[in-house]
């Protein structure tokens, strides 16, 4: 049985409810015969990661045959320790994840960075995340590794959706609904388990056009 490994931020997390990553609901777009193995953490960034040695698990699990699907940037662009700059320690950091896969027998995949829920007026989805999703698409090209483009697809479908609809793709709480935001909460990162939908589904179509990540998948 293949598996396919998660490395990654809250994004991709499984997370507690309401919040929900897309790592969360993409088991329901591979076969039945691949195990899904989630291994983000909130909070994390490509440098923090590695630190923390939650890495250290997932090479020691990987085997021929498996995927290692790497999604980091949120926290990579904190003003922390988490920081890492686009055009050298972030790329240096997704480099090593995947030469380490590799010398595993695993298959790498980068990709982009989802985007925040920001819009300029009521119909354009602003970029959020700077240069760091050009980062990943010149990894990906330089090492022939194969990409993602999640920031480009989620961006693309904010902008058919429009703002208020985006809106029910992430957390939306009213006042008194969770007693861990007694006030309420009006998320523009996080999403609730419809949008990890939406978004796993952004990522199995991107998987659907390269022929070594297609066999994951259910046809």
């Amino acid at each position: 049985m293949n598996t396919i490994y998660l490395i990654g931020d809250s994004t991709v997390d499984d997370n507690k409810p309401p919040f929900r990553g897309w790592g969360y609901a993409l088991p329901r777009y591979v076969r039945e015969d691949v195990q899904v193995r989630n291994h983000a953490l909130s909070g994390t960034s490509t440098r923090s990661f590695w630190d923390q040695h939650l890495f250290e698990p997932v090479y020691a699990q990987m085997q021929p045959g498996d995927l290692l699907m790497i999604q980091f940037g949120h926290n990579d662009e904190k003003g922390d320790e988490r920081h890492t700059d686009p055009t050298t320690t972030y790329k240096e950091n997704l480099l090593r994840y995947c030469r380490m896969a590799q010398e595993k027998g695993a298959q790498p995949v980068l990709i982009t960075p989802v985007e925040r829920r920001f819009f300029m007026g009521d119909t354009d989805p602003m970029y959020t995340h700077g240069e760091y999703p050009l980062a990943v698409r010149s990894l990906a090209q330089e090492e022939q590794i194969p990409l993602c483009d999640l920031s480009f697809d989620s961006r693309m479908l904010y902008y058919t959706l429009g703002k208020q609809e985006t809106a029910r793709l992430f957390v939306q709480l009213a006042p008194g609904e969770n007693p861990d935001f007694p006030d309420g909460h009006d998320d523009f990162t996080h999403f609730n388990a419809y949008g990890a939908e939406q978004i796993a589904g952004l990522v199995a179509e991107e998987m659907r056009k390269i022929p070594c990540l297609a066999v994951f998948l259910r046809s």
